[in-house]
Formats: structure tokens, C-alpha cells, sequence
């Protein structure tokens, strides 16, 4: 028998809602998954894509995911994965890196055996290049086959009309018959068998999004003659959801009323208010939450309101001085700034661009000067000229965790085959992060090294084309 531990979508380095304690949240949750694998002894752990929130982790964000592996490369105790779509790179991924240092292996077309059961992986391709994919494996000798594999699969998941694969079809034109398919980017648990295969999303470690309200955990997953899924909560970080329909009359102290029925202590507040009754400001009710000893409070007045009448001076700035103000302080070197300069100038035919591109490489490789980062513009905040509008006139508790021995599901039969369908509901869908202010991106370090993860203080080549 094999037995792993299946996860997926950690999201490591994500500075949810510009909190650095959030940014911590998601490290501890997968070291939290990393530990129960440890104290079960499991043979593998499987993660299904999306280590990583983007493609460039802070440092912290690596250092601590190295440590975390390292607790598993020491207890014998191999870690298999695939690249999701958040992470992924135009060459070598950050998985690669882990795999050199003996604490990962990417999988792929060939097999990797791990005690009676053959793994292979298909990283994230996007929608426009699936069409080329043959699905072609190398044969095993194992008596089981899983592929792992990261993106959004109907029929498990919901139909929102995007960037789903087909995978129905990729079974029937795998060239290994696979008795399970291990999946990431799906936010919420489900499993479902399809085509003799049962295919499963563990869901997130920790909540990318208010939309996923169920607990977060992983999935235990045993090959002995049948396959058997099994899920297991984590305790994450306290997330209370308020959501208020306001009477007539009702306002600001019907939400302080309700907000003071819950914990608050260092949670994550999101209240949801409709109704007829009155407007509320939503930054009175955020702060009334975090003096109430929230860490975060998101306030969604999904109800509309006739806009006073006020009249307003709005005049707009030149586009292209913001972006040469933003250019000026990015500190780039001579080179990238011509190379910019040839980009928007319109003096070059758009079919012509990156040939030109190719050729300005060419000869500015030849004087390595031209790379030396320029200092900042002394002028980078600017006179009040950018390229914004002016604007004259003014204006649930925790659902708790599984204890450390309940199996909710078994896939040993077809009858609960959608036994996870609710969590699917809660809007947990795909690789969605909290629609949060520009600027929430979660890249980088909270002390970032430059644009570039080398620290020189330019952007690559490779980023800036």
C-alpha cells in the first residue's frame, strides 16, 4: 500500500489584504501540513501546484519554504510536484531550484515510483496551447498510477465559463491508464470519478479569498487495490463572516451589535451588509472592528444609493509623464530605457517591434555600461501632474478544524462521489485571491531587493520583454 499526503495551492508569500501577518499565515499553514505528514509517516507528499502565490517569491518566502522541506527531507520523505499557473515561469521554475537542492522532485512524463504507485505530473498550460498537448507517458511496471496535475478540470469544477480542461479527454488520450488524478487550483475540496479515475482538489491551505468560508486542510490518499481519499482539516487563522440584511431604520449600530456577538480577537472580519436599511460608511465599521481587536475587517455594501448631487472639477493628467515618472523611479539602466523608448514611440511598425528589439540587444550587449542602473529621479513624487484625476469638490468565526483522526469521505464507492459539492458552492473557485486595492499583489519581500529578484536594481532582460 502507498498512502500520501495530497495539497495543493499554498500560496506562499501571499501579502493578503498588505498584512504582513497574513503573508506569515499562509508559511505556517503549509508548515502545519508539512508536520501532520511527518507525524503520519506518510510515503510522499503530493503538492498539486501554486507553492508559491507568483512567480516572484520574496526571499523570506523561499528561505522559509526551504526549512519547511528540509523538515521533510529528514524524515525520508519525498516531496512530489507539480508548477501551477500563480508560480510559473518562462524557464527554469522555483520547484526546479528546490529539486536541486535534494528537497523536491518535478514531475513529469516520466514516472517516479514511490513505494507500489507511479506519479507523473503536467504542469499548468494555458488554454491557447492545450491543444497541442499529446498526453504521452512513459510506461511503468507499478501496480498503481496517479497524475498530478494543476488547473481547472471539469467536470469537477464549477462552471463559471472559464479555463476549464477537458478531463475526460485527457484520460482517454493519456497513454498510461491513471487510477487517480491529484489536482490543484480548485479553492474548495471536491472529488469525483471520472472515467475510472478519481480525481480530487484538496482546496487551499488558507483562504485566499471571503469566498471561501469552509475549513482548509488537505487530502490522505491510499493505493491498496481501490484508491481511498480522505480529508483533513488544519487550524488556520480565525475568519468571521457578519452578513447583514439592514431593516428599515437599521444602521451603524445594528453592524456594531452584531460584530459584538463574535470573537474578534486577531481575526479576519468580512461583513456583508443589504437591506432598506440606512447608508453606513464603511470605514466606520472597519474600525470599529479592528478597536474591537480585529486583524483585518472588510466591510461590502452590496446595496446602491442615489450619489448627492456634487459638483466636481475633474482634469487628467498626461499619461505619458506618469510613465516616465514611474520609469525614473525604477532606476533602470540606459539600455532598458531605450529599449522602452523604442516600445512606445509608435516610430516602429507594431510587426516590426521585436525584431527591432532583437537587434538593439545585439549591438547594446557590446557595452556593458549601458546595464549600469541609473540613480532615481530626483523628481519621482512628482508635482501633483501625474496621470490620475483631480478631484475638486471633495467627499463566521472559525468554521474550526477536523480533529487530527476524522476521515470525512470515502472514495471507495461511487454513492459520495459528490459528498463535497457544498464546499464547491461557497464561491472558493480556481486560483481567486481577495479582489483587493492596486498594489495587493503580494510579490516580493515586504523589503524588496528591486524590481528584479537579483537585487541589482534594474529589471531583467527576460522581465522587462
Amino acid at each position: 500500500m502507498t498512502r500520501v499526503l495530497h495539497t495543493a495551492d499554498t500560496h506562499l508569500g501571499y501579502r493578503q489584504y498588505h498584512s504582513t501577518e497574513r503573508r506569515a499565515d499562509f508559511l505556517d499553514a503549509f508548515r502545519r501540513v508539512i508536520e501532520d505528514a511527518t507525524d503520519d509517516g506518510v510515503d510522499a507528499v503530493v503538492h498539486a501546484g501554486d507553492l508559491f502565490h507568483d512567480r516572484r517569491p520574496g526571499l523570506s518566502d523561499l528561505l522559509g519554504t526551504r526549512d519547511v522541506l528540509e523538515t521533510l527531507s529528514e524524515a525520508d520523505i519525498p516531496f512530489l510536484a507539480v508548477v501551477g499557473n500563480h508560480e510559473a515561469k518562462r524557464s527554469a521554475q522555483w520547484l526546479d531550484l528546490f529539486e536541486a537542492m535534494g528537497l523536491a522532485t518535478r514531475l513529469g512524463e516520466e514516472p517516479t515510483v514511490v513505494g507500489d504507485t507511479a506519479f507523473y505530473g503536467l504542469d499548468f498550460v494555458p488554454r491557447s496551447r492545450r491543444e497541442d498537448l499529446e498526453y504521452g507517458f512513459a510506461p511503468h511496471d507499478a501496480d498503481h498510477a496517479a497524475l498530478v496535475s494543476h488547473g481547472r478540470f471539469e467536470p469537477l469544477v464549477p462552471d463559471y465559463g472559464n479555463v476549464e480542461w477537458d478531463l475526460e479527454a485527457v484520460l482517454e488520450s493519456a497513454s498510461v491508464e491513471f487510477d487517480a488524478v491529484l489536482l490543484g487550483d480548485e479553492h474548495a475540496p471536491t472529488k469525483q470519478e471520472v472515467t475510472g479515475a478519481w480525481a480530487t482538489y484538496p482546496g487551499s491551505t488558507e483562504r485566499a479569498s471571503a469566498g471561501e468560508r469552509d475549513e482548509r486542510g488537505y487530502n490522505l490518499v491510499a493505493f491498496d487495490g481501490d484508491v481511498r481519499i480522505s480529508r483533513r482539516g488544519i487550524e488556520t487563522r480565525p475568519f468571521v463572516f457578519v452578513d447583514l440584511d439592514l431593516a428599515e431604520g437599521e444602521g451603524v449600530e445594528r453592524v456594531h451589535d452584531r460584530l459584538r456577538e463574535h470573537d474578534l480577537e486577531r481575526a479576519v472580519v468580512h461583513v456583508s451588509i443589504e437591506g432598506d436599511g440606512e447608508a453606513v460608511a464603511p470605514a466606520r465599521i472597519e474600525s470599529f472592528a479592528t478597536d474591537e481587536g480585529a486583524l483585518v475587517a472588510r466591510v461590502t455594501d452590496r446595496r446602491e444609493f442615489e450619489a448627492a448631487d456634487v459638483d466636481l472639477d475633474v482634469s487628467f493628467g498626461d499619461p505619458d509623464a506618469a510613465v516616465e515618472e514611474r520609469i525614473g523611479e525604477l532606476g533602470l539602466s540606459d539600455a532598458a530605457r531605450e529599449l522602452d523608448g523604442t516600445i512606445r514611440a509608435g516610430s516602429v511598425a507594431d510587426s516590426n517591434v521585436a525584431e527591432e528589439i532583437e537587434r538593439r540587444v545585439g549591438e547594446l550587449l557590446g557595452d556593458p555600461d549601458a546595464f549600469e542602473s541609473a540613480p532615481e529621479s530626483d523628481d519621482a513624487t512628482g508635482d501633483g501632474s501625474g496621470a490620475g484625476a483631480a478631484l475638486d469638490g471633495g467627499v463566521a468565526d472559525d468554521p474550526g478544524t477536523e480533529s487530527a483522526d476524522g476521515v470525512v469521505d470515502d472514495a471507495e464507492t461511487t454513492d459520495d462521489a459528490g459528498a463535497t459539492d457544498d464546499a464547491g458552492a461557497t464561491g472558493g473557485g480556481g486560483n481567486a485571491v481577495e479582489p483587493e486595492t492596486a498594489g495587493d499583489d503580494g510579490d516580493g519581500d515586504d523589503t524588496p531587493l528591486g524590481p528584479d529578484a537579483d537585487g541589482k536594481g534594474q529589471a531583467s532582460m527576460e522581465e522587462y520583454l
